[in-house]
């Protein structure tokens, strides 16, 4: 046993810091448009329900090119497709500081979520091709770790840029735009260069480490089975990724809407930009506390749905402590308790797929 855990050791830290890096720049790209609204709104003239509709348009086409993204992962190579998913990604990000009004808002934050649509189920794809089942919750749970790291940055950083205002001719929330599109861009080539499609590409695994991972991998298949579509589309009437996709909803719409109006909440409490920023941050490490303990609590005791449960009702309760009360000081330790439960929730979850069909099903489940 003391082998196999320095093997997934191993795996792990070749692999998985750079895939938290990675969606640490997608999930700052995320949530930055929640404080570019507190100035661009004023000066393109996008009010609350344009900004809402831009939003939901980003899922929009991340919905659409889900299945497709996934396939041509499949096809060209997690290397070279989530390279792909950077550029296109960072440069649409960029655009967004050349947004003149609604439509110009709406048009870029469809084109966002088409781009990067595919990363997210993309890398959990990615993680079942490196881990045995019963290692996945604790390594769903370094890996979702960016999220709440990446809200808990964008707060601070996201203020100190709307700072800028004026300088070069441009509003502050232009140069956020700019500045948190470029790092996606800058990672194509490292991306290209460092992320090995599978673990027969890598030189750092032996050839009989190679194959004690793919045996324990046919070994789960063996267990829990495995579906097939001719189709790919018919996984979507599959009743597992029908359930899977009902009981995940209300987790991430959750989740994105912490993300897109916190900064308009906590703005309301008085301060300046920069306060905000570091106010919006608290929230989420309490979200990286529920990741550092309940994934590993879940994997220890073996035990996904009663964590779940007790998580889903945690979070409820939280959110709606925090709309009914009226003191912000009750009100952010609410969200606290929310953002605690939620985005464990997430790592969890994602354990789910791989437990009742470690192929296609779970490629099909879509963020």
């Amino acid at each position: 046993m003391s082998q196999e855990l320095a093997l997934i050791r191993r795996i792990t830290l070749k692999l998985i810091p750079f895939l938290v890096l990675l969606y640490l720049v997608a999930y700052v790209d995320r949530s930055a448009v929640g404080f570019a609204k507190l100035h661009m709104s004023a000066d393109v003239g996008i009010g609350d329900a344009a900004y809402g509709m831009g939003a939901g348009l980003f899922f929009i086409g991340y919905f659409l090119l889900e299945v497709p993204s996934n396939l041509w992962l499949e096809r060209f190579g997690a290397r070279r497709w989530f390279a792909r998913i950077l550029i296109t990604w960072g440069a649409i990000t960029c655009a967004m500081a050349l947004i003149q009004g609604p439509w110009s808002f709406y048009t870029l934050r469809f084109l966002l979520g088409a781009a990067e649509a595919g990363f997210f189920p993309g890398v959990l794809y990615y993680i079942t091709q490196w881990y045995p089942v019963r290692h996945r919750g604790k390594i769903m749970g370094l890996f979702i770790l960016s999220q709440p790291i990446a809200m808990m940055i964008t707060g601070p950083v996201a203020g100190a840029l709307l700072g800028l205002e004026g300088l070069g001719g441009l509003h502050g929330w232009q140069w956020l735009f700019i500045a948190i599109g470029l790092p996606a861009m800058l990672l194509t080539w490292p991306t290209l260069r460092w992320l090995p499609d599978g673990p027969r590409q890598v030189a750092w695994l032996s050839e009989a480490e190679k194959d004690w991972l793919a045996g324990e991998l046919r070994k789960d298949l063996a267990t829990f089975g495995q579906t097939r579509h001719g189709n790919p589309l018919h996984a979507l009437k599959d009743r597992r990724v029908l359930l899977l996709a009902l009981y995940y909803l209300p987790v991430t719409l959750s989740i994105y809407g912490l993300g897109l109006w916190l900064p308009t909440l906590i703005q309301q409490f008085g301060g300046s930009d920069l306060t905000t920023g570091f106010v919006s941050s608290v929230p989420y490490v309490f979200g990286i506390l529920g990741l550092l303990i309940v994934p590993r609590s879940s994997d220890r005791l073996n035990d996904r749905y009663g964590h779940l449960a007790g998580l889903y009702l945690l979070g409820a309760i939280g959110l709606a402590c925090a709309a009914w009360f009226a003191a912000p000081a009750l009100q952010l330790a609410a969200l606290c308790a929310a953002a605690f439960s939620l985005f464990s929730c997430t790592a969890v979850f994602w354990t789910l797929p791989g437990d009742s069909s470690p192929g296609p099903v779970q490629r099909q489940v879509s963020r």
